[in-house]
């Protein structure tokens, strides 16, 4: 990047589960802090390892250490994201018994890196289930995963995803998982649970982005962004994103916001920084 001020202040972070895929999960910490950006974040790296083996996540805690990036976002476990598994949170049975197991797990490498934002996708609908049975059950687990992230020194986080590409999943717009992170803070008392405002999935859903940045930038706990309709970089879409991030701040927000884009490999990937 041969521009850092648009980064420095709006505090950029490098989502390495999109970005720098090209790599082994171990070298994209390095890639990133070799690209400008001091902080990264990370759904959670093992999909199909709720409690992954100890020596695999001393490794990722060791690079990001010698990278010198600052894990400033995790999700907890929640499937093959994307896929059919995606969001453990609300579903029945196996997956919602995998996604506590992962709660203490994640929020304990959150702790031993410093990281303090931790996020729990709601969970899909599942066919036949009661959605009033789901909605408890997400409930009481958003609430277990809130006081371990918590004592972590964490925030809890909520997001909405558009129903276009997730159809199953109930929360689709800025307000409904709003309501659900408040619904937490009611339940622990820990006021610790917040929004994940994800620009590209309020506008993919059709939301008034703009708008809902208003509402909520004051109470989001992180932000992420990516163009629209394709999930690209800035500016490669019709979304104007230096407005949103501008009207963001105006709203109070001040923490970190993701770049949680697709785009090919290569030093391109962040040319939109340069021209802002």
């Amino acid at each position: 990047m041969r521009n850092h001020s648009f980064a420095t202040r709006n505090r950029f972070d490098v989502n390495l589960s999109i970005l720098f895929t090209e790599l082994p999960l171990l070298q994209r910490p390095a890639a990133a802090a070799a690209a400008g950006f001091t902080a990264v974040e990370l759904w959670w790296p093992w999909p199909g390892a709720p409690v992954p083996e100890q020596a695999g996540l001393d490794a990722l805690r060791a690079a990001l250490e010698v990278a010198g990036t600052q894990l400033v976002g995790l999700n907890f476990y929640a499937g093959r994201l994307p896929g059919p598994d995606r969001g453990a949170a609300s579903v029945p049975g196996e997956e919602a018994e995998r996604f506590r197991a992962n709660v203490p797990v994640a929020a304990a490498f959150a702790r031993s890196v410093g990281c303090r934002a931790l996020n729990a996708l709601y969970g899909n609908r599942v066919p036949g289930a009661d959605p009033a049975a789901q909605d408890a059950l997400a409930l009481e687990n958003l609430a277990y995963a809130a006081r371990e992230a918590d004592r972590a020194g964490a925030l809890l986080l909520v997001e909405a995803l558009n129903a276009a590409e997730s159809p199953l999943y109930p929360l689709t717009t800025a307000d409904a998982a709003a309501e659900v992170a408040e619904r937490v803070n009611a339940v622990t008392g820990l006021d610790n649970a917040r929004l994940l405002l994800d620009l590209y999935h309020l506008a993919r859903g059709g939301e008034d982005v703009g708008a809902a940045v208003d509402r909520h930038g004051a109470r989001a706990g992180h932000v992420q962004i990516a163009d629209v309709p394709g999930r690209g970089a800035p500016g490669t879409g019709r979304l104007d994103l230096a407005g949103l991030l501008e009207r963001l701040r105006k709203a109070g927000y001040d923490g970190w916001t993701g770049l949680e884009y697709t785009a090919p490999p290569g030093p391109g990937r962040f040319d939109w920084l340069t021209g802002t």
